[in-house]
């Protein structure tokens, strides 16, 4: 299985947990979940990335006034990214429970 970056993980959480995850919705959840500003240059490198990777798909969503007419291009998890978080989330809880000075 592949392996993710910390921010690929990242974003890839935030596409899960978004309704309507697109480019600008997913750097202002990265913001408000992490705390820090990303660009949306590089949430979309990471968004190509992890297609690629198979974690994720896309397609185009409706044009919208809003946007002047311009259509969005929504992401959502495909079930190996399904797969792969559930992976990270079983080996990340084993860690941690193995760290004395947090569970003594």
């Amino acid at each position: 299985m592949e392996s993710l970056g910390h921010l690929e993980e990242s974003i890839l959480l935030i596409v899960m947990i978004e309704e309507e995850a697109y480019g600008t919705s997913i750097a202002e959840a990265y913001e408000r979940m992490v705390g820090k500003s990303i660009s949306i240059p590089a949430v979309h490198t990471v968004l190509k990335r992890l297609e690629k990777k198979g974690v994720l798909r896309s397609q185009m969503g409706e044009a919208t006034p809003e946007r002047g007419g311009r259509r969005k291009r929504l992401f959502e998890a495909t079930p190996y990214g399904y797969k792969m978080i559930a992976e990270i989330r079983q080996t990340r809880l084993q860690m941690w429970s193995m760290i004395p000075k947090l569970n003594g």
